[in-house]
């Protein structure tokens, strides 16, 4: 590996091709990280205002919504675990009879 990179630096100039040539001998996540890390360093400011506007959108479906609209229904009309399996049973067996 290393004489393959060292022929690749001397073909194409050592400063432009340095962070190229370490970019394909890392592994996939550090690749992966590196490709997000560039593209939300380099992105313009509607793309920023974009991802702020989603994460939040996120923040509201999955707590907000889940802490007030979507009880724990099994928690609060059974006492233990066994009552809750029973019913998710007879539920799933029988969705019509409930």
């Amino acid at each position: 590996m290393q004489f393959r990179r060292e022929t690749m630096l001397m073909e194409t100039g050592e400063s432009s091709t340095r962070q190229n040539v370490e970019s394909v001998k890392a592994s996939w996540p550090v690749r992966v990280w590196r490709f997000y890390y560039d593209g939300f360093r380099n992105m313009t400011s509607l793309g920023r205002q974009l991802w702020v506007l989603i994460l939040l959108k996120l923040f509201i479906f999955f707590v907000i919504l889940k802490l007030f609209f979507f009880p724990d229904l099994l928690k609060r009309d059974y006492d233990n675990d066994a009552e809750r399996a029973q019913a998710v049973r007879t539920h799933l067996s029988n969705p019509d009879k409930r």
